[in-house]
């Protein structure tokens, strides 16, 4: 399989309001360094997996919404834990959207998108699934 991995960051607040989150349960904020992987079994015949511009201006836009805001206050985040796992989620689905209406050229050629949250340099979590 070959795969493109592009990178954005986002800057975000958040509180995550139960016990089981310690200090984080209060308001803070994040930064978080986004890497998003595009999968094809190969390349196709201009020697791409995807157009690497593209890729990044699909990312760009899925995190566009989720930049310098506070989490808590988003209307379709309501009553749910804004963790890096789900953050990672939220964005595999959008970019899976992305490839799916042809934001990347040729959309059938994506099989699998890994979405990766860099936390801080020791943690970081992930996403992965087929489109």
């Amino acid at each position: 399989m070959f795969a493109v991995e592009v990178r954005d960051h986002i800057m975000i607040g958040h509180s995550l309001p139960s016990p089981v989150f310690g200090p984080a349960q209060g308001m803070h904020g994040a930064t978080f360094t986004v890497d998003a992987a595009f999968f094809t079994d190969d390349i196709d015949e201009h020697g791409l997996v995807v157009d690497i511009g593209l890729a990044t201006e699909a990312l760009a836009e899925t995190l566009a919404p989720l930049r310098y805001k506070n989490l808590d206050e988003v209307p379709e985040f309501k009553g749910k834990f804004t963790t890096t796992e789900f953050l990672c989620g939220h964005i595999f689905k959008t970019l899976a959207d992305h490839v799916r209406t042809g934001k990347l050229a040729d959309n059938s050629r994506v099989k699998k998108i890994r979405i990766m949250l860099h936390e801080s340099h020791v943690a970081r979590a992930w996403y992965e699934a087929e489109v």
